[in-house]
């Protein structure tokens, strides 16, 4: 009859909620951890990928305006404030082509090689400060399951000691506790394999985006270089 009237009041399905009040204090705050960085990537993947979107858009607008202009410096002055990374390369070695030439005599082999330099370095500067945000994906896809695991490990830990205090080692006792506690992993891995995917997929994008810049900034060296033989 105790059999029966259990079955009429266990759950069907786990409770999310009631895993997460019923654990213990410790690993309810491994709980709450793991649910904010859950937030937090999602976050960071939705706005990146609307920045990327964005940055992508800007780069390929401007590109197209400023092969076709013959005026590179004015458009340089109105494409600014939009802050595409493509402009901000083509300033660089604009700025350098400039401070270089300004004189009555300069070395065309320096000149062309500072100028790379100026335009290279800006490249990296511009791949670094979009990629910057994704150090947290990395880091919540690599900390996130041994965080859960350390949940995991303690409700372990606590639910044995139920078991010294109650001097009963049926699994009614100990599997309450135990769900609670592997419950901490199974967020855990939640908030990590989003993380990771986005690092690997955004990571790729970044790169692609750095490469995309290089060719503009060589394509624009090459241009200034053949200015040089000019003069």
């Amino acid at each position: 009859m105790t059999d029966l009237a259990f079955l009429a009041v266990a759950p069907s399905r786990l409770d999310p909620v009631k895993l997460f009040l019923d654990a213990d204090i410790v690993v309810q705050v491994v709980m709450a951890g793991l649910l904010l960085a859950s937030i937090w990537v999602w976050m960071i993947i939705v706005s990146f990928r609307l920045r990327l979107a964005s940055v992508n858009r800007k780069c390929e607008n401007f590109e197209e305006d400023f092969w076709l202009s013959e005026t590179p410096e004015k458009l340089l002055g109105e494409r600014r404030r939009n802050a595409a990374p493509s402009a901000a390369v083509a300033a660089a070695g604009l700025a350098e082509f400039q401070k270089s030439t300004k004189g009555g005599k300069f070395d065309r082999l320096g000149t062309g090689q500072r100028v790379a330099l100026a335009m290279e370095s800006q490249v990296a500067a511009e791949a670094d400060s979009l990629a910057q945000r994704l150090n947290f994906l990395a880091t919540t896809g690599a900390v996130a399951p041994f965080v859960g695991l350390f949940g995991t490990v303690w409700g372990i830990m606590n639910s044995f000691f139920q078991i010294g205090q109650q001097q009963n080692s049926s699994l009614a006792v100990v599997a309450p506790g135990i769900s609670e506690a592997l419950f901490a992993t199974a967020i855990g891995l939640f908030a990590a394999i989003p993380a990771v995917i986005a690092y690997n997929r955004y990571s790729h994008l970044v790169n692609a985006l750095e490469a995309r810049l290089q060719r503009f900034a060589d394509r624009f060296h090459a241009q200034l270089t053949r200015e040089l033989e000019q003069r």
